[in-house]
């Protein structure tokens, strides 16, 4: 509840809804957002969840928002299962929706562990072929078809369409259709976190995802990456590779991630003002009107400027920002808008905020990326009399 009145409150004081914004009619909901949960899922039955899922409930509604909210309210309305491996859509669908989501992120590593990972679940190469080169959905069952078609409008234009989203919901179910969407969410995540430090393919592994773009050429060779190697590095068989599917020793996100110090930390060593500008320019990469308009009063609290705000909201150039604050903004446009950030931009990002802080930023910003995702999908609208502070097209 205090979220919201801190959202009123600014609204009084800046006195109107940003120039350009598309005003919001009071009651005024799309045709299939349920009008209690004010997004397309209902309101969550407390009685149908698993004892974990049952207990994040719990706390949600202990917590000061009183109730689960935003995107954790939509993620309990999956199964509950470890989506890696055990989510009831089966391993060759997780694996299309895995793949979906590396394609839409240029995610080259990404993309080319799932693949094997895709053909060792017996997914058809075919299908593979079509979601690596963005050919013409045919040839396949309509439920992989949604899920690349679902994937491409998600991530390509950052919503999801009301006939989209009713033929995804007919063939999978509301179970089975938040899972997938969940696993695009955390996979988009994982993606920023290898675009960020440019993590490659092991040497002699071939780059089979076409890229617009060419990699910066900053990384270390033993790591594969734009941060040293921890670990020894150790050859991964093929056997192993298509047996366990993890990642080769010494790479990818999971070691990545370990060169942070955890969330949990992050605002006593970066403050809360740099955690709301990530916050906000991956909620505005994103188009996420939600995550923006929940986290501009949040930011105003942490000490964010009207005027740094109005720079991120509209994209404007960062003439006269400062330093600090005009790295992190150009690092997370790069991030999310090219899918590749120059080594340039990275260098700098990495000195302003050296490396075990800049991990867990992008893990912060990482997490938001994913919300935005699960947000668009179920079309979460603001609670009943916040008014829009994003313009959107």
């Amino acid at each position: 509840m205090r979220r919201w009145i801190l959202a009123a409150v600014v609204l009084a004081l800046v006195g109107s809804v940003p120039i350009g914004l598309p005003l919001a009619q009071a009651g005024q909901l799309p045709d299939d957002v349920n009008p209690e949960s004010r997004s397309r899922l209902p309101p969550i039955d407390r009685e149908e969840l698993d004892p974990a899922r049952r207990a994040a409930y719990d706390a949600a509604v202990a917590s000061p928002d009183g109730a689960p909210t935003g995107a954790a309210a939509l993620r309990l309305h999956g199964s509950g299962a470890s989506l890696r491996f055990e989510a009831p859509m089966g391993r060759q669908l997780t694996e299309l929706t895995i793949l979906t989501t590396a394609r839409e992120y240029d995610q080259p590593y990404e993309w080319a562990l799932h693949e094997l990972e895709a053909i060792a679940v017996s997914l058809d190469e075919e299908i593979i072929d079509i979601v690596r080169h963005r050919k013409p959905i045919t040839g396949m069952s309509d439920r992989e078809a949604i899920i690349i078609e679902v994937g491409r409008e998600l991530f390509g234009t950052r919503a999801l369409g009301a006939g989209t989203y009713a033929r995804a919901l007919a063939l999978h179910g509301k179970t089975n259709l938040v899972d997938i969407i969940d696993v695009m969410g955390r996979y988009a995540s994982t993606a920023a976190t290898l675009t960020a430090f440019n993590q490659r393919m092991p040497a002699g592994w071939r780059q089979s995802l076409p890229l617009p773009f060419t990699h910066p050429d900053d990384i270390h060779p033993d790591s594969r990456s734009r941060l040293p190697l921890r670990s020894a590095a150790s050859r991964t068989s093929v056997a192993e590779l298509y047996g366990r599917m993890l990642s080769p020793s010494g790479i990818g996100p999971g070691v990545l991630r370990a060169y942070g110090e955890g969330q949990e930390t992050l605002e006593e060593r970066v403050g809360r003002r740099t955690m709301q500008i990530a916050i906000l320019v991956t909620a505005r990469t994103h188009d996420s009107q939600y995550d923006w308009t929940m986290n501009e009063p949040k930011a105003l609290e942490a000490g964010v400027e009207p005027e740094l705000i109005d720079i991120v909201r509209h994209g404007r150039p960062l003439d006269g920002v400062g330093e600090k604050d005009a790295i992190l903004i150009a690092f997370g446009r790069e991030l999310f808008g090219d899918h590749n950030v120059s080594a340039e931009t990275y260098a700098r990002t990495e000195q302003a905020f050296g490396v075990r802080d800049l991990v867990d930023i992008v893990g912060l910003m990482g997490a938001h990326a994913a919300d935005a995702a699960v947000l668009a999908a179920f079309d979460q609208q603001l609670p009943a009399g916040v008014e829009p502070l994003l313009p959107l097209e």
